[in-house]
């Protein structure tokens, strides 16, 4: 494992660094600086859903405006329950320490792990968990607050009932947000599954993740899609 600071080797540290950066790097480029935001799948999506709450100010009978909404819904409350229970687990596996250690210590290739250090990997992933689950459940009370002022729009098409429709568009756009973070913390959860196998397996876990949100989300069919749709 090489020098240790603590539980913790300079693998281990260097490991974390890579999946820090792949994780809160990619966040802050792709959702904080606005050239490179316009041209993924996220920005061409809120835009559609600005499109669609203006188009249902037209609309008399909004059935349909409220089911989209609750299928929404319906994804981040699947995700924030599987969170929970994943949570559940891990809580479960920080009490048979001994037997997690000895189950990945017979997998191929696995580094050795000091009982510290394998309650900090656990720690990590209850961690990222926690955070997922409450970046779902604020989405899903974002969506509410939608269905809410979708409900307080008029049935006429003046400018007050276009301005709520903005504000429902708003308040849309914010809930998918916290859905992506929250799907991406899963996403980067799994990546940190692969450390309690080994720290490089978790730069290349966290590598892999990168490269494959990136694709989603500026190289994708999908993105070219809804890009080729709001143009």
């Amino acid at each position: 494992m090489g020098p240790v600071i603590g539980p913790v080797g300079l693998l281990d540290l260097a490991a974390l660094t890579v999946f820090a950066a792949c994780w809160f790097g990619y966040a802050a480029v792709v959702d904080r600086v606005p050239s490179i935001r316009a041209r993924s799948v996220i920005a061409a999506m809120d835009e559609h859903r600005r499109r669609w709450m203006r188009a249902m100010v037209g609309r008399d009978v909004r059935v349909f405006d409220a089911v989209v909404i609750g299928n929404l819904m319906s994804s981040g409350t699947f995700l924030a329950t599987t969170a929970i229970f994943i949570l559940g687990g891990l809580v479960a596996m920080l009490g048979a320490s001994d037997m997690g250690l000895r189950v990945v210590g017979a997998l191929p290739f696995a580094a050795t792990t000091s009982e510290g250090l394998w309650e900090i990997k656990i720690g990590l992933l209850l961690v990222i968990f926690m955070a997922a689950f409450f970046e779902l459940t604020w989405s899903l009370r974002q969506f509410n607050y939608c269905q809410i002022i979708v409900g307080g729009i008029g049935r006429e098409a003046d400018e007050a009932a276009f301005a709520q429709a903005e504000t429902a568009a708003r308040v849309a756009n914010r809930a998918a947000k916290h859905f992506n973070t929250g799907l991406r913390a899963y996403y980067f959860g799994l990546a940190a599954l692969a450390w309690l196998i080994h720290p490089l397996a978790l730069v290349a876990a966290s590598l892999l993740v990168l490269a494959e949100l990136h694709r989603r989300e500026f190289r994708s069919v999908v993105r070219d899609a809804a890009m080729t749709e709001r143009s």
